[in-house]
């Protein structure tokens, strides 16, 4: 073949290489601005602005999986770290739903905080896409609500048991009685247990409509000013019969007098069951003290016992409904376990607190700390 035709075919060749690239190169560059117009397009209006205003955490996310708008809540949940998720479960959510795209919601376990192991919450996600190119994460924390159910579970197991207790025995005696009617002195052993026993269930009783009653009312409300010596004075009396059976001396001193604001009957609800506790786990023939200061605008009422004292592990619980250290004993004494919950739930309510210091064999002292009244204003005599 002649060298010619070798030219031309080159020549030729190098033009069709070089149309091919220029074709290649346009489609390059379309595709380039495609894409560019897809990642620089913008935030549908509102969805920023919705996102910084909810109430529960709040997260949008684009193809990629990067963060690029995180509610104030999402933060505080330590949901996000930098422009990612930090919780794999959520982040395979996200996946999963990019995929499918059917919204989805899952409970899941989240470790918030990294500062000294950070602590567990309880969280309700809900993934969903966001048009077709973003895709929202809303999460609630449900911690608080999963403890209060299981506070009332715990609750109701708490006293369908102890009641269990009071209601058989009544209905064992009144069998026995029946049983035993012909020997009077049975029939009369059996009575007084019985008596016991109707006592204890009405206490219980009673005591619950207490709680049931501080939990559902704030005292604050309607607030009342009284001096906190006369409910120490009404509170000791109270106790006095009990003392004197056990031969115990309860011994108030008031160091400085304070008003109180709240409810007289609630506060003096709580300092008698102080005492009341007191004296029943006290020895016969000790003496039980009830102190009063004003320390830093806050009133101090500390009860002091020569009882057998709580052991430090216990010390926590003690002010949880029902829990008694000791059943045998409480049975004795007739304690329901709802004392203290009692007291606790008094100082709250006035925005207070009840604190106690313990040691096995020296006795035990439980403060109620409440804040001390302002002083009335006084009028300008003209």
């Amino acid at each position: 073949m002649d060298a010619s035709w070798y030219v031309l075919l080159a020549i030729l060749l190098g033009f069709a290489i070089g149309a091919a690239s220029v074709h290649l190169l346009g489609l390059a560059a379309q595709r380039g601005r495609q894409v560019m117009a897809i990642a620089s397009e913008p935030i549908p209006d509102g969805i920023t602005a919705m996102v910084h205003v909810l109430e529960s955490a709040g997260v949008v996310l684009d193809g990629s999986n990067q963060v690029i708008v995180a509610s104030p809540g999402a933060h505080a949940l330590d949901l996000v770290e930098g422009r990612t998720l930090r919780a794999h479960e959520m982040a395979d959510a996200v996946r999963r739903v990019w995929s499918t795209g059917a919204a989805e919601v899952l409970d899941m376990t989240h470790r918030r905080g990294r500062l000294g192991g950070g602590h567990d919450v309880q969280l309700r996600v809900r993934v969903a896409p966001l048009g077709n190119r973003f895709m929202l994460v809303l999460a609630t924390d449900r911690t608080e609500e999963l403890r209060l159910a299981g506070v009332r579970r715990d609750f109701v197991a708490n006293i369908s048991h102890e009641l269990k207790t009071p209601i058989g025995a009544l209905q064992v005696l009144a069998e026995a009685i029946e049983a035993g009617a012909e020997e009077p002195e049975r029939v009369r052993s059996f009575a007084q247990r019985m008596q016991v026993e109707a006592d204890r269930l009405g206490r219980m009783t009673k005591e619950l409509i207490d709680l049931s009653r501080i939990q559902a009312d704030d005292p604050l409300d309607h607030a009342e000013r009284f001096p906190i010596a006369q409910v120490v004075d009404v509170a000791v009396d109270r106790n006095r019969v009990l003392a004197d059976a056990k031969r115990i001396r309860i011994m108030p001193r008031v160091l400085e007098e304070a008003d109180v604001l709240g409810s007289e009957e609630l506060v003096t609800m709580a300092v008698q069951n102080l005492i009341s506790n007191a004296v029943q786990y006290s020895p016969e023939a000790t003496h039980v003290g009830v102190g009063v200061r004003v320390v830093d605008d806050v009133v101090e009422v500390a009860i002091t016992d020569k009882g057998v004292g709580i052991p430090a592990d216990e010390q926590e619980r003690v002010f949880e409904r029902f829990y008694r250290i000791d059943p045998a004993r409480s049975r004795v004494t007739g304690g329901t376990g709802l004392g203290l919950s009692i007291v606790k739930h008094v100082a709250a309510s006035h925005g207070g607190e009840v604190s106690l210091w313990s040691r096995p064999g020296q006795g035990s002292t439980f403060t109620l700390r409440l804040p001390a009244a302002a002083a009335p204003a006084h009028k300008e005599t003209p």
